[in-house]
């Protein structure tokens, strides 16, 4: 099974990173030890703001193509969505806008487990509803989700990993679920 990790961050201290970072350790220590697993940084996808008229004059930049080929790759998704005023991130908004005209399937039929981590009460719960809501209308088989809240709370910095064990369970719930759609 190969899995393509990020978090729709570009934040080189976001919590969504870390939590992506901890979902791959369990997936490859404790699920699916034989798993290949690649994690990618926004940050090397950065692109001129999408415009119909940049598309005209230049074209679909090479960084939009990479991030589509990486998502074709794989055999499944983990995504952590930092939440900016109740939405995505700029960054990884303008990533999946550019992706979106090589072809509106973005996640191309890709089993994905969805994440959130905000300091906040709320766990990112508004961008995470957007983003698993939408996501099969752009090719994506949502197959759980995690919010995490006040992620200073639940998740030991020192160590990478939640120490709340409601999430904790969650997310290998999630992570299980992930392994069995790939097998299905």
């Amino acid at each position: 099974m190969k899995v393509l990790a990020f978090a729709a961050s570009n934040s080189r201290a976001s919590i969504n990173k870390q939590l992506v970072g901890h979902a791959i350790n369990v997936l490859t220590h404790e699920i699916s030890p034989s798993a290949a697993c690649e994690v990618i940084d926004l940050n090397d996808y950065e692109m001129a703001i999408y415009s119909t008229d940049r598309e005209n004059e230049s074209g679909i930049p090479q960084a939009a193509h990479d991030f589509f080929a990486k998502i074709g790759a794989a055999d499944a998704l983990i995504i952590s969505f930092a939440e900016y005023n109740g939405s995505y991130t700029s960054a990884y908004k303008n990533v999946y806008d550019w992706a979106s005209r090589i072809n509106m399937k973005v996640f191309q039929n890709k089993p994905i487990l969805m994440m959130s981590a905000s300091p906040g009460g709320r766990g990112g719960a508004n961008v995470l509803k957007t983003a698993t809501e939408a996501a099969p209308h752009f090719g994506g088989q949502v197959v759980d989700s995690l919010s995490v809240a006040r992620f200073g709370d639940a998740f030991d910095r020192e160590t990478g990993a939640l120490t709340d064990q409601d999430l904790s369970a969650k997310l290998r719930a999630g992570l299980n679920a992930l392994a069995q759609a790939v097998q299905t």
